[in-house]
């Protein structure tokens, strides 16, 4: 009898990984022993919240701190930083440190799971990686730890010094607040300098990608050296903080419902909230008081997200930069989008392009589908669904009290977003109407 033989791209690998991830997650959380109350939990608020963490995301249906055991948040914290680092790069880890053998199969997946430009030396840059991230995380510990332990106590102080730092390097968004208040986030340290500053740090980091941690290794501060990627990461980061927080120190912060925050207050509010919404999910405001146009911005942050490698959700800040370049094409009648002196490949453009159709029509459409199920208004669903696909976290306070089929269509937001749009579009339609004839060309008119 012939065999059958099952293939499966690296982009099912990919997706499977998260899954079966997601799957463990949600068995380990419905334990008795994740709960305080000692009560197994709901299989969907289970799955919730393991997508949630293994997505990087943040979004919530019980409060991280309030709801869980020290057991069901060290399993989150697990969650969290398989989710940041990516499923297949913690399998590689796992093979490499049990002194296993690395495939071509598996070098192949690993490159498509951190968007590295070439299988060649990619065992060694998981390892420069891994490294990396235990050493930033570490530091980010031992930075916040005075003020966690001065607050909490040593032990406790200890832990959340550990989960807040790999919490915010992964781009998570998951805090331990709730003692503060359910649901706080970092609300009760908007005036704590060492908590703002290295929380956005490490957003930062965590969110610039890895080839371009390579580049700043490898290249230190020669910047035109840097690879053309690596520059448009770091300049479109720096301006997506900087505008952002002038709107909102400028504008947005100077309105009279913001009165009681000092000036320091000001500045530190409005760089945390220019950093945050790009894929971190912490707040040092009360986000349900932002203006309509605050909240715009907000969500316009968290559909771009960070870089691509990284530890960040959302279409990516290349995307946007390729879609730029793009127009800037168009407008000076050039054939090819340039940028840094060099010519970006028509590929690119229209990944690029695709991504951007992919996240804006998901998010136009969660939004439309969970407002009209709920009964809400269709900006709080929008905020909602931007969050979930951004894998942000941030929230106006409804993921608690929505119901399951809105929370099923956050969950798959949520995956999709982690795993990246043409990822997942490449794992569902591998290999189908596939061909190499090409139609007769005919023109339209567009614009």
């Amino acid at each position: 009898m012939e065999k059958i033989k099952l293939r499966i791209s690296t982009f099912q690998i990919i997706l499977l990984g998260f899954m079966l991830v997601i799957a463990v997650g949600a068995i380990l959380l419905s334990l008795p022993a994740a709960s305080k109350k000692g009560e197994g939990l709901r299989v969907m608020d289970a799955v919730f919240t393991s997508t949630s963490a293994v997505c990087v995301t943040g979004l919530v249906v019980h409060d991280t701190a309030t709801y869980w055991s020290s057991f069901g948040q060290a399993v989150i914290a697990v969650l969290i930083q398989i989710g940041g680092m990516g499923v297949v790069m913690v399998a590689i880890a796992i093979v490499m440190l049990t002194g296993g053998k690395i495939g071509i199969m598996q070098r192949s997946t690993l490159q498509e799971s951190i968007a590295a430009p070439k299988v060649g030396g990619i065992v060694r840059f998981i390892g420069f990686i891994l490294r990396t991230m235990v050493i930033i995380e570490l530091i980010g510990a031992a930075v916040m730890a005075p003020v966690f332990v001065a607050r909490f106590g040593v032990k406790r102080g200890l832990f959340y010094s550990l989960f807040h730092s790999v919490s915010a390097f992964c781009n998570a968004g998951f805090d331990l607040m709730g003692s503060e208040g359910e649901f706080s986030s970092l609300t009760a340290f908007t005036s704590q300098p060492l908590i703002n500053i290295t929380v956005m740090l490490l957003i930062i980091f965590g969110g610039l990608g890895f080839l371009t941690w390579d580049d700043i290794r490898t290249n230190k501060i020669h910047f035109k050296s840097y690879r053309m990627q690596s520059k448009v990461i770091i300049i479109y980061t720096f301006a997506l903080i900087i505008l952002p927080a002038l709107y909102f120190f400028f504008v947005e912060f100077s309105r009279q419902r913001w009165s009681g925050l000092s000036e320091d207050e000001r500045v530190y509010a409005s760089l945390f909230q220019a950093v945050a919404p790009r894929t971190a999910g912490f707040n040092t405001v009360d986000m349900s008081k932002l203006s309509d146009v605050g909240q715009a911005m907000t969500i316009i942050l968290m559909l771009i997200g960070g870089s691509p490698g990284s530890t960040a959700g959302g279409m990516k800040t290349t995307t946007v930069a390729v879609l730029l370049a793009s127009a800037v094409s168009v407008f000076r009648h050039r054939e090819d989008p340039q940028c840094f002196g060099r010519r970006i490949e028509g590929a690119a453009v229209r990944n690029a392009a695709a991504i951007f159709t992919i996240y804006i029509v998901l998010f136009l459409s969660g939004g439309f589908i969970i407002s009209e199920i709920e009964g809400l208004p269709l900006g709080t669903c929008l905020f909602e669904t931007a969050s979930a696909i951004g894998t942000v976290g941030l929230t106006l306070g409804i993921t608690p009290e929505l119901g399951m089929f809105s929370r099923v269509i956050l969950i798959l937001l949520m995956i999709l977003g982690r795993v990246g749009g043409l990822t997942f579009v490449f794992a569902t339609v591998s290999g189908r109407g596939m061909g190499y004839s090409r139609y007769p060309q005919e023109k339209i008119t567009v614009g």
